[in-house]
């Protein structure tokens, strides 16, 4: 007796229709969990799905109902923290409201890279997309274009007549620099990130703006790039000052510092034990993004949490919204969502 080694024919909507002893048309109704499908029908079809292990194509449904149930995302560096959060927030609020996403990332944000990479998405099928756009050259990219279908951006600032979603980084700013003068210090120093970030702008604005209206000087701020690294060398040269502030006039002694991430205030810690100086008995510390080390750090961060979760659910809300509607982000409708950021205390910044 003979056995058939050749793969095995995947089953098809016949099939199941077959076995279930109904039309090809049930079948289809159900899959489209249509209204008007008698109950004992609708448990038949899917008993006979599952005994078959009938999986849907989605290339022969897309023909049939032009819809392909996929969004698409536009992402650059999501090797940091977070645009990797909100790349995963998007994905999963897709996935709850029966979409796929497809991805592109995204080295650097040029008109070039941008069109090309929805030119790569519209191939897909995808039918509207969310546009990560951190920083200003992003901005500047996306205004350009033509989009041909509905677009949603996230931390794009509000200078596009496009719908989009924020988390308030100038109220976390202002959040986590307020804590820091409420238990005492004088002022506040300021590690920022890049200068070409959106998000590091407004914490850089949040912090100025908050010490201006406490009447506290003013210190410069240090700058850097989002890594541990320049955190260090930012540490580096606070510690510095912290050890000649003595001999410094009309510069505020180094006593509390908020640091624009957390990869950042990680760096800072370091320099700050490695040239024997106390944390919070000496220097308070505080970051941006409650990373899932930062309550683990030595001593646990003082940081500011974003809900990257409620980003992703506010974007393809307003997405699918959009597709509902027919819209395709004008001038007219280009509604805003801003979530807000919490400030959550730990031992970093608690006067000893």
């Amino acid at each position: 007796m003979s056995q058939n080694t050749g793969p095995r024919r995947a089953p098809t909507m016949a099939d199941v229709a077959q076995v279930a002893g109904v039309s090809h048309q049930t079948v289809s109704r159900v899959l489209a969990n249509h209204p008007n499908v008698r109950e004992s029908t609708r448990a038949e079809v899917l008993r006979a799905i599952e005994q078959l292990g009938y999986r849907r194509n989605s290339s022969a449904r897309a023909l049939v109902t032009r819809r392909t149930l996929t969004l698409g995302v536009v992402a650059c560096n999501p090797t940091l923290f977070g645009p990797s959060s909100m790349l995963f927030g998007l994905e999963e609020a897709a996935r709850d409201e029966g979409y796929m996403v497809s991805a592109v990332t995204l080295r650097r944000y040029t008109q070039k890279a941008l069109e090309e990479a929805i030119d790569h998405l519209s191939d897909w099928g995808v039918e509207g997309i969310v546009v990560m756009v951190p920083h200003r050259q992003a901005v500047s990219a996306l205004a350009q274009l033509r989009l041909p279908f509905p677009v949603v951006t996230v931390e794009g600032g509000h200078s596009l007549p496009i719908p989009g979603v924020s988390v308030d980084q100038e109220l976390g700013a202002r959040l986590v620099t307020g804590h820091l003068l409420a238990a005492g210090h004088e002022t506040v120093w300021h590690v920022a990130g890049p200068p070409d970030w959106l998000e590091a702008e407004a914490r850089l604005d949040g912090w100025r703006a908050t010490l201006e209206e406490a009447g506290a000087v003013v210190p410069p701020p240090l700058q850097g790039d989002w890594t541990p690294l320049s955190g260090y060398r930012a540490g580096q040269e606070l510690a510095g000052r912290v050890a000649t502030s003595s001999a410094r006039r009309g510069t505020p002694d180094v006593t509390a510092v908020f640091v624009a991430n957390d990869q950042m205030a990680l760096g800072v810690l370091r320099a700050f034990r490695e040239a024997g100086l106390s944390v919070p008995g000496q220097v308070a510390i505080a970051g941006f993004d409650d990373i899932p080390e930062a309550e683990f750090f030595a001593p646990p961060l003082t940081t500011v949490r974003q809900d990257f979760a409620a980003v992703g659910q506010a974007s393809i809300r307003l997405l699918l919204s959009r597709l509902e509607s027919g819209g395709a982000g004008t001038a007219d409708d280009a509604e805003r969502v801003v979530i807000e950021p919490r400030l959550i205390v730990r031992s970093s910044s608690k006067p000893t």
